[in-house]
């Protein structure tokens, strides 16, 4: 029964060490980051089972973690102050086009991720095209480009227009 007791202690204790290292850190993997993984995960077997490595001891620490992710899930579901407990909250990084430096700071995320994420998801190469950008809960930023305004639309149109009118196209 001792097993039990350690894989809740060992499980509440990841989730409050995980949340507290931030979001970043679980979004993307860097090679440190997955061979400490690997590590904390050795030594958090060694701290569910101890000298115990029957199969049985095994099975039911599975077990007892596997019911704590389900009732984890339901309290989630259930009461929305768990989930932002554990999961957070999207937090703003761009505003307007206004960078947020309190927000970067805090949340460990640098100009270089969010452009890095502007690139991969956009094709924004600067950042004064993002409007917004989102630290979702999950570690990925979301981005949301400025729209070309519209006095920039209607003159491309225009001269998109004059253009063919000199060529002697057609109107479309």
């Amino acid at each position: 029964m001792e097993f039990v007791v350690r894989a809740f202690v060992i499980y509440l204790f990841l989730l409050v060490l995980f949340r507290l290292t931030g979001k970043r850190m679980l979004s993307e993997l860097s090679t440190f980051d997955f061979i400490l993984l690997l590590i904390i995960s050795e030594a958090t077997q060694n701290a569910l089972v101890g000298d115990d490595k029957s199969l049985t001891t095994g099975m039911a620490v599975i077990l007892t973690l596997v019911m704590l992710e389900v009732a984890m899930s339901y309290l989630k579901k259930r009461f929305k102050s768990v989930e932002k407990a554990m999961e957070g909250m999207p937090v703003m990084l761009v505003d307007r086009g206004k960078v947020i430096e309190e927000h970067l700071t805090k949340t460990h995320v640098s100009r270089d991720d969010i452009l890095q994420s502007a690139r991969q998801h956009q094709g924004i190469e600067r950042m004064d095209q993002i409007k917004y950008a989102v630290l979702e809960t999950s570690g990925g930023i979301s981005v949301i480009p400025v729209e070309p305004e519209i006095e920039t639309l209607l003159e491309a149109r225009i001269e998109a227009a004059l253009a063919r009118r000199a060529s002697g196209d057609a109107e479309p």
